[in-house]
């Protein structure tokens, strides 16, 4: 599955750690994937989670909350830090805790003109994705309305699918977010 999302220009993979065996899937991807690929956790909620991603060989660390202890742990063992984010005083908290980017989750919630609203707000540079609900028939307005880039989940992988499958989704994905350019 990596090879074929990797092979399509995705370049960015995250594990939830609410999937089957997701340390090892790691393991495996950093692995199989090298330098071609940053591979990383999601749904990390605990300094302990953080920890293991690291030692499983993870180099991004994703969060559906912002918990300033897991975005400081993560910064301290050389990992990037996504936490999630919703409202100004979550963005900056976290900002203030040394994330790397903000995960704006969920953006389907939050909706493009709110996004761009807390994009107003943001200091310069402050790299937002996007998280929740972003398909192949939103992406292009995502990104013409400025999100650096997206959490895909469900639009690109979806539990039994075969390798080829993911490979469709994830270039008819990347043909939007080239669309919205």
């Amino acid at each position: 599955m990596g090879e074929a999302v990797v092979a399509a220009g995705v370049t960015t993979l995250e594990v939830p750690l609410n999937s089957p065996a997701p340390l090892e899937s790691i393991q495996r991807l950093v692995k199989a994937l090298g330098k071609r690929a940053r591979v990383g956790a999601g749904t990390v909620l605990t300094v302990a989670q953080v920890q293991a991603v690291q030692a499983a060989g993870g180099q991004l660390v994703v969060s559906p909350n912002c918990r300033p202890a897991v975005i400081e742990t993560t910064r301290r063992l050389g990992l990037q830090s996504w936490p999630g984010i919703v409202t100004p005083s979550e963005a900056f908290e976290a900002l203030d805790a040394g994330a790397t980017g903000l995960k704006l989750f969920p953006a389907v919630q939050v909706g493009i003109e709110g996004m761009q609203a807390l994009r107003a707000v943001l200091p310069a540079g402050t790299r937002l994705y996007a998280v929740g609900g972003i398909n192949e028939e939103n992406f292009t307005a995502w990104r013409t309305a400025g999100i650096d880039g997206a959490g895909l989940g469900s639009a690109l992988y979806h539990p039994g699918q075969s390798p080829e499958q993911v490979a469709r989704q994830a270039h008819a994905l990347v043909a939007a977010w080239k669309a919205g350019s």
